[in-house]
C-alpha cells in the first residue's frame, strides 16, 4: 500500500507542471439522452437535403441539424449499416437488408429486399457496408456482397472474408482479409493486389493520394500502391494509427485525412500526414471509440461512437485550446510573446509548448489579470504584483502594488506608462533598459479602468463604484488634481468602465453608454454608442482606431471594423455557451489575423483569414403535419384544410443550414408579424374558422434570413357553420315551429280554460259578494231596528221615569195637604195609616225594580259592571247613578229618592268619592260614558 502511495506521489510530481490540453476544431457531443436510443452508432451518412443518418443499435437515427427521430426495424435488431442515396435510406442489418422511403405524410418507411435474393434460404449474416455505384447498390458482409439494380439483386461471394469495399476513380476494390484487394468488375472479381504486406490485414479504406492508392489498414498503418510497388507510408500519423488501431478513415477535399481509431479518437493531419488536430476524451469527446465517420460537402464530420456521436467544424474559422481536468481555471488573457503562448488564468500563469501542451510556470500561482507586450517585455499583472516574464519563466518582481488590472501608455510619451491595480495608479517608465517604478498616492482606491484623455489628464474607473478625473504633473509622478463625476451627469455610480474610442471619452454604465463633453465639463449621454452597439453592451478589447470587440446582453459578441469596407467578424453564441467569465471577458488580438476569446477551461482562437460572413441559410422543408393525434397527407399539397379547434403540428427543418433557428408568421391584415422557434416545431391552435398563409424561413443570431416557404390552409367551419349544421338548423327550425305551434295552441286552450274557470269564479265571487252585502243590509236593518227600538225603550224608560216623577211629586204634594190638614182630622190612626200608604207608594219596591229591569235592557248590564267595578256602592247608590246615566236633573231624581235636593248633592259628592274620581272630573261624563 505505501509502494502504491509512493508512486502516486512520484506521477503527480512528474506531471504537475504539465497539462493536457490541444487546439481542436469546435466540435459538438451528442449523448444518449439527446438521441435516445442505443449507446453504439455504426454507420452515419448524409443525404442529399443535409439530413443525418445514422445506423444505431437500436434502430435509424434522423437528425436534421436541431430535432432527433428514430426509427426502428420490423425485427428490431441492430442496424449496422446506412447509406443515403438520392431520395432512398439503405440500411444492413442481421439477416436484414433494404431501403427506407418517405411516405406521402412525411414519415419513413420501411421495404425489406431479402426476397430478392435467389437460392438463399438463410441469410445468418450482418450487412457492414453500403455503397453507391453508378446505379446500383452494392451491401458488404464478411461472407458476400449483394448488388442491387434494376430491381435485381446478384450475389458475389469472394474465396475469403469480406473486410471493405471502396470505389476510387470509378473502381470498385473489393479488400479480403486472406486474398488481398480485388477489382469488381462486370459482377465479377479480379485479383489487383496481393502481397505479404497485406495479409492477413484488416484494410480500413482504399483512397486517391497523389495519383498513387492510399491502402490504410487498422494496425499494420498506411500503405501507397503505384505501378505494382506497395510501399509503407512515411509520416507522424502512421506510427500513432498503427498503435491505436485505425477503424474508420475519410478525406477532406484540400487533402486533409481524418483517421478514426478504436483507442484514441479521431486525428485530422494534413496530406503529408503530419497531424493537425486530434481530439478525443481527455478533450472532451464522448468516448475514444470511432466505429464509422462521415464527411458533408461543408467539411463537417460526423463520428459515430461507441457511446453517442460528434459533429466536427472542421471548415470553421473558431478553434478552441480546452482544458478538461480543471487546472486551468477561468482564463482571463491571452497574449503571443516571442511565439510562445502565455495564458493568464485565476489559478496562474500558463504558456503552450511545442507540443500544443500547456505548462505551468512556477511561483506564478494566483490570479493573473492582464499579460502585456510593453516595450519588448511582457507584463503580468498579477494578484500579487507585476511581474516580467522571459523565456516561461517569472524573471522579475517590479511592483509590489498588487493587482495588476490594466495599463496604458501615456500619451506622447515614449517610455511612460501608468497602471491601475487594487491600491491606487503606479508609474512605469523604461530608462537605460531597465524600468522604474513608483506608486503615485492618492487616491489609493481600486482601478480596474483607465483611459488618458491627453498627456497630463485621465479617467479613472472605481472597480465597483466611482469615476474620476485626474491631472498629472509634468513627470506623471503625482497626481496634483482628483475630480469625482458621480455628480456631473453620470446616470450610474455602479460599474462604470471608461473608454476612448478615437478621439472621444467614452462611459459604460448600468443605464448605457455616456461620453464627456469638454466644452462643459459634463458627461452626456453618446446616443451614437447607444443606437449602435446597444445600452447594455460593452466592449472586450483594447480600444484602437480599428476595430471593436462588443457583446451585448444577448451573449452575442463581434469585432466591429471601424475601416469603411471591412466586414464585421461575428462569434456565435453556440460556440462558447455557458463558458463565458461574464464581466470579465476579453479578445485578444494574437496577430493581424488571429483573435482569442478567453473563456472557463480554455480559449477560443478566431481566424479572420478563414472568416467567411456568409452563412447560407437554406429555405425551409415542411417535413410532416400533425392534426390532434394524426399526420396528414403533405404531398405535393398546394393547400391544406384543418378541423375547426383542433391543434395543428407543423415540423419544419432546414439540415444544411447551421447555427440557425426558424421563424414564422400568419397573414394578419396583409402585414407579418415573425415569431421565432427554436426547435422547428410550429403550433397553432384556437384558430377561428378561415384561410390562411402561413409563412416559415431561417434565420440565425446574425440576422440572416433564407428564402420563406408558403403554405396556405383554411380552418374548416365548425359543424354548427357548415352545409350539415344548416341542415340540421333547418330541421331544428321546423321542429322549434311545429313544437311552439304545439305549446302555442296547448297554451291558447289552456288559457281559455283558465279564463272560463277564471269567469265562474268571478260570477261565484260576486254572488258570494251579493250575499255578504245582502246580509251586511240585513245586518245594518237589524242593528238600526235594535237601535229604534233601544231608542224607543230609553223613551219609555225616561217617560217611566218621569211618570213616577210626577206621582211622586203628587203624592208628596197630597201628603204635604194632609200634614197641613192634620187638625181636621179627628182619627189620628187614620190619619197616619194614610200618610203611610202615601210614603210607601212613593219609594214602592216594585216600581224600582221594574225600573231596573228596563234600565238594563236598554243599557246592558249596567249595574253589574259598576258593582263589580265599585262594589263598595250601596242600593241608594246605584240608583242615584242610573239616573244620573239617564241625564235627570238633580231636582228631578231628588222627588225619585224622596230626599231634598240639597240632601241628594251631598249624596252626589259622596258618590263621587267612592267612585275615586278626581275634583275636576264629572261624574256624570264618567256614568254616561261607563261601559
Amino acid at each position: 500500500m505505501k509502494f502504491k502511495y509512493f508512486f502516486i506521489l512520484i506521477g503527480i510530481f512528474l506531471c504537475r507542471n504539465e497539462l493536457y490540453a490541444q487546439y481542436t476544431p469546435y466540435f459538438k457531443n451528442y449523448s444518449l439522452s439527446e438521441f435516445n436510443a442505443g449507446n453504439q452508432n455504426w454507420g452515419v451518412s448524409i443525404s442529399e437535403d443535409g439530413k443525418l443518418y445514422v445506423a444505431n443499435n437500436n434502430g435509424l437515427l434522423e437528425f436534421d441539424g436541431i430535432n432527433w427521430n428514430f426509427n426502428e426495424l420490423p425485427n428490431k435488431t441492430i442496424i449496422r449499416s446506412v447509406l443515403a442515396h438520392k431520395d432512398l435510406i439503405y440500411t444492413g442489418s442481421y439477416e436484414e437488408f433494404g431501403y427506407w422511403r418517405r411516405n406521402n405524410k412525411g414519415k419513413l418507411g420501411y421495404t425489406s429486399l431479402n426476397d430478392l435474393i435467389e437460392k438463399q434460404p438463410q441469410l445468418n449474416e450482418e450487412f457492414w457496408q453500403i455503397l453507391s455505384h453508378k446505379d446500383a447498390i452494392i451491401f458488404r458482409s464478411f461472407l458476400n456482397l449483394y448488388i442491387y439494380q434494376d430491381g435485381k439483386i446478384i450475389t458475389i461471394k469472394p474465396e475469403s472474408t469480406i473486410i471493405s469495399i471502396d470505389i476510387v476513380d470509378d473502381i470498385i476494390y473489393v479488400s479480403t482479409l486472406k486474398h488481398g484487394i480485388f477489382i469488381l468488375r462486370e459482377d465479377h472479381l479480379y485479383p489487383y493486389i496481393n502481397g505479404s504486406l497485406l495479409k492477413d490485414s484488416k484494410v480500413i479504406s482504399i483512397s486517391n493520394y497523389k495519383g498513387k492508392l492510399l491502402i490504410s489498414t487498422a494496425l499494420k498503418g498506411c500503405f501507397t500502391y503505384s505501378e505494382t510497388q506497395l510501399t509503407s507510408w512515411y509520416s507522424e500519423i502512421n506510427d500513432i494509427i498503427k498503435k491505436h488501431q485505425l477503424n474508420s478513415f475519410s478525406k477532406l477535399k484540400n487533402g486533409d485525412m481524418i483517421f478514426g481509431t478504436i483507442k484514441n479518437g479521431v486525428y485530422v493531419s494534413n496530406n503529408q500526414g503530419k497531424v493537425l488536430y486530434h481530439i478525443n476524451k481527455e478533450n472532451g469527446l464522448l468516448n475514444n471509440t470511432v466505429l464509422c465517420q462521415t464527411v458533408d460537402e461543408r467539411s463537417k464530420l460526423y463520428v459515430g461512437l461507441d457511446n453517442g456521436l460528434a459533429s466536427v467544424d472542421l471548415s470553421s474559422p473558431y478553434s478552441f485550446f480546452n482544458d478538461n481536468s480543471g487546472k486551468l481555471g477561468a482564463v482571463y488573457d491571452i497574449i503571443n510573446y516571442e511565439g510562445i503562448t502565455y495564458i493568464g488564468t485565476n489559478t496562474g500563469l500558463f504558456y503552450i509548448d511545442k507540443e500544443n501542451k500547456l505548462q505551468f510556470i512556477e511561483e506564478s500561482q494566483g490570479q493573473v489579470w492582464s499579460l502585456n507586450k510593453i516595450k519588448g517585455d511582457l507584463f503580468c499583472g498579477h494578484n500579487n504584483g507585476t511581474y516580467l516574464v522571459k523565456n516561461k519563466k517569472l524573471k522579475k518582481k517590479i511592483s509590489n502594488s498588487t493587482g495588476g488590472w490594466t495599463i496604458k501608455k501615456v500619451p506622447e510619451e515614449n517610455n511612460t506608462y501608468i497602471q491601475g491595480t487594487y491600491t491606487g495608479l503606479v508609474k512605469y517608465e523604461k530608462h537605460e533598459g531597465a524600468w522604474h517604478v513608483k506608486h503615485l498616492g492618492e487616491p489609493t482606491i481600486p482601478i480596474k479602468y483607465l483611459a488618458f484623455e491627453d498627456q497630463y489628464t485621465a479617467w479613472l474607473a472605481h472597480a465597483y463604484k466611482g469615476l474620476f478625473r485626474v491631472e498629472f504633473n509634468e513627470n506623471h509622478d503625482k497626481i496634483i488634481s482628483i475630480v469625482p463625476y458621480e455628480k456631473k451627469g453620470l446616470n450610474s455610480e455602479f460599474n462604470v468602465r471608461v473608454y476612448k474610442i478615437k478621439s472621444d471619452i467614452c462611459f459604460k454604465t448600468n443605464e448605457g453608454w455616456l461620453k464627456y463633453e469638454s466644452l462643459i465639463d459634463s458627461i452626456v449621454p453618446f446616443n451614437l454608442l447607444n443606437e449602435n452597439f446597444g445600452d447594455e453592451a460593452y466592449l472586450l478589447s483594447e480600444e484602437n482606431n480599428s476595430e471593436l470587440a462588443i457583446k451585448n446582453n444577448k451573449d452575442k459578441i463581434y469585432i466591429q471594423s471601424l475601416i469603411e469596407g471591412e466586414d464585421d467578424l461575428h462569434i456565435p453564441s453556440s460556440y462558447f455557451k455557458d463558458r463565458l467569465i461574464v464581466g470579465s471577458e476579453k479578445i485578444s488580438k494574437i496577430n493581424d489575423s488571429l483573435y482569442s476569446l478567453n473563456l472557463y477551461g480554455g480559449f477560443m482562437n478566431v481566424n479572420k483569414k478563414n472568416y467567411s460572413h456568409t452563412n447560407t441559410l437554406y429555405k425551409p422543408m415542411l417535413e410532416n403535419i400533425k392534426v390532434g393525434d394524426d399526420y396528414i397527407d403533405i404531398d405535393q399539397k398546394a393547400t391544406f384544410d384543418f378541423p375547426f379547434k383542433e391543434d395543428v403540428n407543423i415540423a419544419i427543418s432546414s439540415a444544411k443550414s447551421s447555427n440557425h433557428f426558424f421563424e414564422y408568421a400568419l397573414t394578419i391584415n396583409g402585414s407579418l408579424e415573425w415569431i421565432k422557434t427554436e426547435n422547428g416545431k410550429i403550433r397553432l391552435s384556437n384558430l377561428s374558422n378561415g384561410d390562411y398563409t402561413l409563412h416559415f424561413r431561417t434565420a440565425n443570431s446574425l440576422g440572416d434570413t433564407s428564402d420563406i416557404k408558403v403554405i396556405n390552409f383554411t380552418v374548416l367551419p365548425p359543424w354548427y357553420k357548415n352545409s350539415i349544421g344548416i341542415a340540421l338548423y333547418g330541421v331544428t327550425a321546423i321542429l322549434i315551429i311545429l313544437l311552439f305551434y304545439k305549446l302555442h295552441k296547448k297554451k291558447i286552450a289552456k288559457e281559455q280554460r283558465l279564463l272560463e274557470e277564471k269567469f265562474a269564479k268571478e260570477q261565484e265571487d260576486l254572488l258570494k259578494e251579493k250575499a255578504i252585502e245582502n246580509e251586511k243590509k240585513i245586518v245594518q236593518l237589524r242593528n238600526q231596528s235594535l237601535k229604534n227600538e233601544v231608542k224607543l225603550k230609553s223613551k219609555q224608560l225616561a217617560n217611566t221615569a218621569m211618570a213616577l216623577v210626577k206621582k211622586n211629586e203628587s203624592m208628596l204634594e197630597i201628603k204635604e195637604e194632609l200634614e197641613k190638614q192634620k187638625t181636621g182630622f179627628t182619627n189620628s190612626l187614620a190619619y197616619k195609616h194614610l200618610l203611610r200608604k202615601i210614603d210607601n207608594s212613593i219609594g214602592h219596591e216594585d216600581e224600582w225594580e221594574i225600573f231596573e229591569y228596563n234600565f238594563n235592557q236598554v243599557h246592558e248590564e249596567f249595574f253589574n259592571q259598576l258593582k263589580n267595578k265599585h262594589p263598595q256602592l250601596t242600593h241608594k247608590d246605584l240608583k242615584i247613578c242610573a239616573y244620573i246615566k239617564m241625564n235627570l236633573l238633580t231636582k228631578e231624581i231628588a222627588p225619585l229618592m224622596n230626599v231634598s235636593i240639597r240632601g241628594l248633592e251631598t249624596h252626589r259628592y259622596r258618590l263621587k268619592r267612592k267612585l275615586n274620581l278626581e275634583n275636576d272630573k264629572s261624574l256624570g261624563d264618567y256614568l254616561r260614558n261607563f261601559k
